[in-house]
């Protein structure tokens, strides 16, 4: 826990309150983590044991995805992992549906696309709101800060592929 908490630049105490579920991270910290483990952030997500070969081709079926638990996520986000079974991949596709909890801005090295299949979001880029609907779509650079939250009452539903740069 010490040597993840000083590859991480968390504090053990934070690290610990991960690992005991009792401090659920966002995904820019789950990023951090796995960068470190060598792992893609859908294994720290989902109860299947690691894979340690890569294949060249992955088929992820719709029963097979990997969902979070609102509730044990910071601002109630849903994360449903795409493509957990593919190890070594430099994107993490996810479908996230959003509540309408404001928080802190995230930021996490790498590309952001995120695409809106329902409800309307209020996305944060800078010192910028924008808001997306249905169709729309945006690419950002997610070192800077970003987050979002859904308006009305329709949570909002993306398509979000994560591009990390890889340093294994």
């Amino acid at each position: 826990m010490e040597e993840l908490a000083k590859l991480t630049g968390f504090t053990k105490g934070y690290i610990s309150r991960i690992e005991n579920s009792l401090k659920p991270p966002p995904i820019y910290t789950l990023s951090r983590i796995s960068t470190v483990l060598g792992v893609d952030v859908s294994d720290l997500l989902s109860n299947e044991p690691v894979r340690v070969e890569p294949l060249e081709i992955v088929i992820n079926r719709s029963h097979e995805h990997f969902i979070t638990d609102g509730r044990g996520t910071p601002y109630g986000y849903v994360y449903e992992a795409l493509a957990q079974k593919k190890i070594g991949k430099n994107m993490e596709p996810f479908f996230i549906t959003v509540s309408n909890k404001k928080g802190p801005p995230f930021q996490h090295e790498g590309e952001e696309f995120l695409y809106v299949l329902e409800g309307t979001l209020e996305f944060y880029f800078k010192d910028k709101t924008i808001i997306l609907k249905k169709g729309d779509s945006i690419y950002f650079d997610s070192a800077l800060p970003h987050g979002g939250r859904s308006l009305g009452k329709t949570p909002a539903k993306m398509l979000i592929v994560i591009y990390s740069y890889r340093r294994m």
